[in-house]
C-alpha cells in the first residue's frame, strides 16, 4: 500500500505551528508496511485542497488528511473531500451527543457551528475521538481509501493508534503480524554503528533495520512481519543477538525509554538517592529527572549553582579552588558533585559545570564541560569534555552524558560486588 499525508492548516505554511503529525505518522505506518512517498500542506482553501487531492489520487492507494474537522469557517476538510467524492454529509449521533454533553458539563451554551464537528461522511467508518470532540472517518471510493484525522496532535495520536492503525490493517487484509523493536544506543554515532553492522543492513529481509539518529543518540528500528507473533519475536531476537554481538556496549535500553529513564530505574532497584548541581545546564537534569513519575523515591533536590558566589557561598567550593583552577574545571565539578551529595543526604551527587557559549570563559573553549559523580564513602569521579555545536545542544549533551556515565558507574559497582 502507498499512502500520501496531506496536512491541512494555514498555520502550517505560515510557520506557526511545525508539521509533527506528518512525522508521527510516516513513522508509524512504517511499522506496518505501509510505504508513504509524499507530504503535502495545503492551506484553509477548498480549490487548493481539492487539487491537492487530485494529484494525490494519481499515486496513492491511501490519502491521509490532518486537520480541519473543528468547528470554524476554516475548517472545511471534510466539506471538500465530500464533495469531491460526491459524497453527502451526516451527523454522527454518538459523537454529537458527547459534543453536547461536553458543553452541559461546563455550564456553556453550544454555538451552533460546534455541531458540525459531528459531521461525517455518509457510510464512512467513524475513529472515535477519546480526545477531543471531532471524530475521524475513513472511507473507500474507486478502490482508495481515504483517512479523516484531526490536526491536534494530542487527539491525532491516540486516535490513530487506538483506531486507524486497525483500520488501516484490515484494509491491507494481511494476515502478517507485525512487530518492532527499538533498540536505543549511547556513545557511538550514527557513521560508526552503521559501519559495524553495514553488511546486516545490506542484507536485511525480514527483520528490516532501520537506523536513526536522534538528539545524540542512535536507534535501530527491527520490523518483522509473520503469521505468528511468537515467531516474528524470535525473528527480531536472532537479528538482535547479531546487531549486540558487535556493538552491545553501547546498547542501554529498549523502545521508548530514556537515558534518563533508564538511570531513575537503576536508581531505584538499588534504593539509592541523588542530588545535583548544575551550573552550565542550569537546571536541565533536574527538570528530566522530576519529569519521571515517582521521581521522589530518588532524587533528593539540587542547586542551580550559575553564578561563582553561589558555587562558593552555597555549595562550599574552595575560594583556593576557584583561584587556582576557577570554576570550569575538573577540581571544582568534583567538589559540587560531593558537597551537594552532602548537603542533600544523598547517596549520589552529580555536578555540571562547563563553557556552554557563546563566548569562551577562563580561557577555555566554548563546548568544554566537566562532569563530577559522588558515591557515598568513594573517590570522586571527573569526566572531561570537549563537545560541539549549538549553546543548546551543548547542555542537552552535557545532561546525556551525564546520565549515561552514571549509568555505567553504577553498573560496574554492581558488577564489582
Amino acid at each position: 500500500m502507498n499512502a500520501e499525508i496531506i496536512a491541512v492548516g494555514s498555520e502550517l505554511l505560515l510557520g506557526q505551528i511545525a508539521n509533527t503529525n506528518a512525522q508521527f505518522l510516516s513513522k508509524q505506518l512504517a511499522h506496518i508496511g505501509v510505504n508513504v512517498f509524499y507530504h503535502t500542506v495545503v492551506g484553509d482553501n477548498s480549490t487548493r485542497l481539492k487539487s491537492a487531492m487530485e494529484i494525490a489520487e494519481k499515486r496513492s492507494d491511501l490519502i491521509i488528511f490532518t486537520g480541519g474537522l473543528g468547528p470554524t469557517k476554516d475548517d472545511l476538510t471534510k466539506e471538500t473531500i465530500a464533495s469531491h467524492l460526491g459524497k453527502g454529509l451526516v451527523h454522527d449521533e454518538k459523537a454529537l451527543h458527547y459534543i453536547e454533553s461536553f458543553f452541559q458539563k461546563i455550564n456553556r451554551v453550544m454555538t451552533e457551528n460546534n455541531r458540525k464537528q459531528a459531521l461525517i461522511l455518509d457510510g464512512a467508518q467513524v475513529l472515535p475521538n477519546d480526545h477531543g470532540m471531532a471524530p475521524g472517518m475513513v472511507v473507500t471510493s474507486d478502490n482508495r481509501t481515504y483517512m479523516l484525522l484531526p490536526g491536534p496532535p494530542k487527539e491525532m495520536q491516540p486516535m490513530y493508534l487506538q483506531y486507524g492503525e486497525k483500520a488501516i490493517l484490515n484494509l491491507m487484509h494481511s494476515n502478517d503480524r507485525i512487530v518492532s523493536r527499538v533498540l536505543r544506543f549511547f556513545g557511538i554515532g550514527e557513521s560508526q554503528l552503521e559501519h559495524d553492522i553495514e553488511d546486516l543492513i545490506d542484507g536485511q529481509q525480514n527483520p528490516t533495520i532501520a537506523p536513526l539518529a536522534a538528539d545524540g543518540e542512535v536507534t535501530l528500528r527491527l520490523t518483522a512481519k509473520h503469521p505468528d507473533e511468537k515467531q516474528a519475536n524470535e525473528l527480531i531476537d536472532e537479528t538482535e543477538k547479531r546487531i549486540l554481538d558487535r556493538v552491545g556496549q553501547y546498547l542501554y535500553g529498549y523502545d521508548s525509554t530514556s537515558l534518563m529513564n533508564e538511570l531513575f530505574i537503576r536508581l531505584n532497584k538499588e534504593s539509592l538517592t541523588i542530588s545535583c548541581a548544575e551550573s552550565l545546564t542550569g537546571g536541565m537534569f533536574q527538570q528530566e529527572m522530576t519529569s519521571i513519575s515517582g521521581a521522589s523515591s530518588v532524587f533528593r533536590g539540587g542547586v542551580v549553582c550559575y553564578a561563582t558566589e553561589v558555587k562558593k557561598n552555597v555549595l562550599n567550593v574552595k575560594q583556593e579552588t576557584i583561584d587556582s583552577v576557577g570554576v570550569v574545571s575538573s577540581a571544582c565539578a568534583a567538589e559540587l558533585a560531593e558537597n551537594v551529595r552532602m548537603l542533600m543526604d544523598a547517596d549520589v551527587g552529580i555536578s555540571f559545570t562547563g563553557v556552554a557559549g557563546p563566548n569562551e570563559q577562563e580561557g577555555k573553549p566554548v563546548g568544554t564541560v566537566y562532569i563530577g559523580i559522588a558515591f557515598k564513602g568513594k573517590a570522586v569521579q571527573t569526566k572531561e569534555l570537549k563537545l560541539a555545536g549549538t549553546r543548546e545542544s551543548i547542555r542537552s549533551r552535557a545532561v546525556k552524558i551525564g546520565c549515561y556515565l552514571l549509568l555505567n558507574s553504577l553498573k560496574e559497582s554492581q558488577n564489582l560486588n
